[in-house]
């Protein structure tokens, strides 16, 4: 389910990593990539989601920061190492090549957002659906299209049932998760938690005001699915 609220260790835990440090992550244990964003105000990428609600535009990669380097923000974000082998921008962007020619399927990508230090949300599965390089003013930068996904899993059959909810932007689930005091507001559970539209956006409700968005337990998300209560 989207929206799923989990620390640090439970999004690692779940990938299978001792660790999760890279922002971008092809092809993990799981057999599906991850990327890791964020859009709070001193976010180092340019994370956003587009006007439609239901793709993020994800930007690229710089290069490391070493002591006798350049600062990273001065230098174009690279598809290949030194040594010939491609970067995580190069990894994917490969990938969206071969399915631009019709050899493979669109990449499958678990997207995680920051909320807070050490609190995260699983927004879910996503296609990696195109890419393009375009100068940020000063460089040359990857920006990466992921397009939701219509099922939980790759390789699992598309839910016809899975109602795309336009995603919830990140000030919003600050102010609900400190206004709700991070636990479910129909039980006070603490644990499998996720941010619920109270009204679906199937059925009009908005994703961009606190007032229509809640923090429930995994238990009274899925008893409420998308009826109106």
């Amino acid at each position: 389910m989207r929206d799923e609220i989990l620390s640090y260790r439970e999004m690692c835990d779940r990938e299978g990593m001792q660790t999760l440090q890279r922002g971008m992550n092809y092809r993990l244990l799981s057999g599906y990539s991850v990327v890791l964003m964020s859009r709070r105000q001193n976010a180092p990428y340019r994370d956003r989601v587009l006007p439609d609600g239901e793709t993020i535009e994800y930007e690229g990669h710089d290069i490391s920061r070493t002591r006798a380097g350049p600062d990273p923000k001065s230098v174009d974000q690279p598809r290949m190492l030194p040594s010939g082998k491609p970067t995580q921008n190069g990894l994917f962007a490969d990938s969206v090549d071969l399915f631009r020619r019709g050899e493979c399927e669109p990449e499958y990508v678990r997207v995680y957002e920051k909320v807070f230090e050490g609190v995260w949300s699983d927004k879910g599965l996503f296609e990696l659906a195109d890419y393009r390089t375009q100068s940020d003013g000063r460089r040359i930068v990857f920006r990466f299209h992921l397009k939701a996904a219509d099922k939980e899993t790759p390789g699992a059959e598309p839910l016809a049932t899975l109602a795309h909810r336009r995603l919830i932007p990140a000030d919003v689930k600050k102010e609900v998760w400190v206004r709700d005091k991070g636990k479910c507001q129909l039980c006070g559970a603490t644990d499998n938690l996720h941010f619920d539209h109270d009204i679906p956006f199937s059925k009009g409700g908005s994703s961009i005001t606190a007032e229509n968005v809640r923090i429930l337990c995994a238990r009274h998300n899925i008893q409420k699915s998308d009826k109106i209560e």
